[in-house]
């Protein structure tokens, strides 16, 4: 079963966040996935992934394009028809149990400033590693990324 990352955002954005960690994962071969929760949001998305320099271009699209299952990185609402190597969950979108097990990593990142965000990660931790799933929680309080916990699978 994959671990999750949990990431704690109180300095960067989740596009920025996406920005940095979306090319790692490409660069492991991985195709992700990326799952919001509301379409004008993903929307907003995907205008800033094709913006910025040429040599820093994310291949991607949306599931409502034609041949998602053909994208290295997929914007979606739903279930990923990219057959995701890596999910990465997006403004409090849910992940399952069942989901994460055949992945290599999921991703979930949250508004640290946001009380409701942070609380709803916190569900989603107890929820996830309660389940058996192993978990890591990245902070960037300090201004960089530090592990803050972590939860072996049982």
């Amino acid at each position: 079963m994959a671990e999750v990352y949990f990431y704690h955002l109180t300095r960067s954005t989740t596009e920025e966040a996406l920005r940095a960690l979306l090319p790692r994962a490409l660069q492991a071969g991985w195709r992700v996935a990326v799952r919001g929760r509301q379409a004008d949001r993903l929307d907003d998305l995907d205008l800033k992934l094709w913006q910025g320099r040429e040599e820093d271009f994310l291949p991607h699209g949306q599931d409502k394009n034609p041949h998602p299952e053909l994208q290295p990185i997929l914007l979606t609402l739903g279930q990923p028809a990219n057959d995701p190597q890596c999910l990465m969950s997006i403004d409090g979108a849910e992940l399952t149990p069942a989901e994460i097990a055949p992945l290599n990593r999921a991703c979930i990142f949250f508004d640290g400033n946001d009380t409701q965000a942070t609380a709803h990660a916190r569900t989603q931790w107890k929820g996830l590693t309660d389940a058996g799933c192993a978990a890591v929680y990245w902070s960037e309080e300090s201004g960089r990324w530090e592990k803050k916990a972590e939860s072996k699978a049982s």
